[in-house]
């Protein structure tokens, strides 16, 4: 069959899907979850692909809401993988729109093994747990869960719509102090002041930071500080976001910071240690031809697609380390104007609208179609391939 029928089929597919999927992300709207926590969402999209056909494995990776849900196309062939995301955030709830995510996945997979049934290949529909905390897939990726898959595909609902762009690499780091605590009026000479060691580590990393790129991120908040102030700190403690466009550069930062500790410890007295609170996540590397052929269907559906150059970076997500294994994408569509920010309650808030229904829809079908591209064009998967080797790892 002829791909421009395939792709108007897709369309109808997706149509038809329009009721389901809106309610799909709507309860999940209503049932939010945090990170690794998400039993209630991994329930219900495995319940809903279980009915369409697919084939579920659950606790992927040592994660108890991951899950893997395959369906065989009849034969040998392609393998795409959607990248579903579920988890909420404190108090907001889906202020950064994985409703829609999980949503549009999993209609793009049903829409396109109606379309593609017997053509041979397979459909596969991952649930990725915790992108806001712990990051899921990083644990999947080194577990090698997406081994196979010729694409992986997710759009992700922003303010625009855009390709493109990458995100920074990202390993958090705690720093405490271990000192001697003291009456701080007194006998303060008795006492090792861990805060002051603290303090220290922030000025040197103050310091530190007009010798590094301009594309490092080191924010920190103090989450202990000592009891009271007539008590010399023995225990002081802070957590940093650090981040850099690569992470090799990433690494030598991050040793960086420690000597900056390691001299706040020699010059207190204080004993200074580090722990990784959350794992690394890889830089985003979007796949420039597969990434071409979602932006073109896009455009082809009406809409204006920006495209950004791979420098222009946002935060950071365990998609990263996706597509350091696989080609991938992670594009953006808008669900409300250009001043609506996510991880806020307004954010959370379009999701249910109008707009961001429309969103969650019309990504399902641009990864649909190009999933189609990608199943009826053997050079187009070549050309993904090809370009993927060339980038290699970071």
């Amino acid at each position: 069959m002829e791909s421009q029928t395939l792709k108007a089929r897709v369309g109808q597919e997706i149509s038809g899907l329009r009721e389901r999927l809106v309610g799909i992300s709507d309860w999940l709207y209503e049932h939010p979850e945090l990170g690794n926590e998400e039993q209630q969402a991994v329930e219900r999209l495995t319940a809903e692909l279980t009915a369409d056909g697919f084939a579920v494995e659950t606790g992927l990776a040592g994660l108890p809401t991951t899950f893997k849900a395959t369906f065989s196309l009849g034969a040998p062939g392609p393998a795409i993988g959607f990248l579903a995301e579920y988890d909420a955030l404190p108090g907001i709830g889906h202020g950064c729109g994985h409703n829609l995510i999980a949503a549009s996945c999993l209609g793009a997979a049903v829409a396109l093994t109606r379309v593609l049934a017997g053509t041979g290949g397979t459909v596969i529909v991952f649930g990725t747990p915790a992108e806001e905390t712990t990051g899921g897939k990083i644990q999947m990726t080194e577990a090698g869960v997406f081994g196979g898959l010729d694409a992986a595909m997710s759009v992700h609902p922003a303010n625009r719509t855009s390709v493109g762009g990458s995100s920074l690499a990202s390993h958090p780091l705690e720093i405490s102090f271990r000192g001697k605590a003291a009456h701080a009026a007194a006998a303060p000479q008795e006492g090792i002041n861990a805060l002051d060691a603290l303090l220290q580590t922030f000025a040197a990393m103050k310091a530190l930071k007009h010798h590094l790129r301009d594309d490092v991120r080191m924010p920190g908040i103090i989450t202990r500080g000592g009891a009271a102030p007539n008590i010399v700190p023995d225990y002081a403690a802070a957590r940093f976001s650090l981040r850099a466009a690569d992470r090799d550069y990433l690494e030598s930062v991050i040793e960086k910071v420690k000597n900056c500790a390691r001299g706040a410890a020699l010059a207190t007295g204080a004993e200074a240690s580090f722990y990784h609170y959350e794992p690394l996540f890889d830089a985003l590397w979007n796949n420039p031809v597969l990434q071409e052929a979602f932006r073109v269907n896009l455009t082809e559906m009406g809409y204006t697609v920006e495209v950004l150059p791979p420098e222009e970076r946002g935060g950071s997500t365990d998609v990263g380390n996706v597509s350091q294994v696989v080609p991938t994408i992670h594009p953006d569509i808008a669900i409300g104007p250009a001043d609506l920010q996510s991880h806020t309650q307004a954010f959370a808030e379009a999701t249910k609208s109008a707009a961001g229904h429309r969103g969650m829809l019309d990504a399902a079908q641009a990864m649909a179609l190009t999933a189609v591209d990608i199943f009826t064009r053997p050079e187009l998967r070549q050309a993904i391939k090809e370009e993927f080797g060339r980038r290699g790892k970071i």
